[in-house]
């Protein structure tokens, strides 16, 4: 069973060059607010495994595990759930000049798994997220959706939304 751990010391477990070890711990990657919309965990927390691998004077890290996120489908705004899987990497190396080899999430031997995990949750969710693959949204002139509607139902002619006529009427002249 994995312990629940939002920061982990990293000299404990691989205290000298050429120590590694794999963990499992729970995290919580927290909630993503992309413009007014809001996808959560559906849980507490999610598995990860962790892979630290000591090298002289650094780490190399690997965090590992699958999310399943929460929140309204983009193209119909129905509950969609979606299972992502997360595979990221770090190297710290204290005292390197170049910043690929400092990781932003360990500070004197100390991970930060939690912000680690969000960051890596959030690059790797997909440009949409959606309840199906096959979404097809909602009516542009009614607003029902689409998914389960009937094709003709929504075949509302060419005069346009229908509540746009009253401004069809103004004269600006």
């Amino acid at each position: 069973m994995a312990q629940r751990a939002d920061s982990i010391d990293l000299a404990r477990i691989a205290p000298a060059p050429g120590d590694g070890k794999r963990v499992d711990v729970d995290v919580l990657p927290g909630e993503f607010s992309y413009g007014d919309v809001t996808y959560g965990l559906a849980g507490e927390a999610t598995t990860a495994r962790l892979d630290v691998s000591r090298a002289h004077g650094g780490y190399a890290l690997r965090l590992r595990f699958t999310a399943h996120l929460e929140g309204p489908c983009v193209r119909c705004l129905e509950g969609a759930a979606m299972g992502i899987d997360v595979d990221a990497r770090e190297v710290e190396q204290p005292g390197a000049a170049d910043e690929e080899l400092r990781s932003p999430y360990v500070s004197d031997d100390e991970l930060d798994v939690r912000a680690w995990a969000h960051d890596a949750l959030a690059l790797a969710m997909p440009p949409q997220f959606l309840c199906r693959p096959d979404c097809a949204g909602l009516c542009s002139v009614c607003g029902a959706s689409l998914n389960d509607a009937d094709a003709a139902d929504h075949e509302h002619g060419s005069g346009g939304d229908p509540r746009w006529d009253k401004l069809r009427e103004l004269r600006l002249d």
